[in-house]
């Protein structure tokens, strides 16, 4: 084979692959593009239903606590009310205006008084300030 039966086939041979390539990407037709729907629409609407089923839950919910604490208050204003019919009121008696008050002397001695004795003290035992019978004891024992 010479040289240029070489090329030939070596040419033939593109041509070949050429051909399949061209055979097997026709040429692409102009579609129309499909229609589509966006649910965008469909959504707005399920969540205005959603909020709004949200803010009846919530106002109902908050008539139903708004009841309940007047019922309480209710309640609560009955039992003090009975607390009050049952109570036996304990206040002292209104004084005779009629008569004077004439206030008696004590038959109790006058308090003497008496000079305090803040000599030799230790300042860290007070118990010895208040207590005198227990200072000579506490001196002859514990500061000795």
């Amino acid at each position: 084979m010479t040289k240029v039966e070489l090329k030939d086939k070596a040419h033939d041979k593109t041509k070949a692959a050429a051909a399949k390539n061209v055979a097997k990407a026709p040429a692409k037709e102009n579609k129309k593009p499909l229609e589509f729907k966006l649910h965008s629409g469909e959504r707005a609407v399920k969540r205005a239903m959603f909020n709004y089923s949200v803010a009846t839950n919530y106002y109902i919910t908050k008539l139903q606590k708004k009841q309940e604490e007047k019922l309480q208050k209710m309640i609560e204003e009955k039992e003090i009310r009975m607390l009050r019919k049952e109570m036996v009121p304990k206040a002292q008696l209104m004084p005779f205006f009629d008569r004077p008050f004439l206030p008696q002397r004590s038959s109790r001695p006058l308090t003497m008084p008496k000079e305090p004795s803040f000599g030799n003290v230790n300042s860290t035992c007070w118990t010895c300030v208040f207590n005198n019978q227990y200072y000579l004891y506490h001196i002859q024992h514990v500061h000795a």
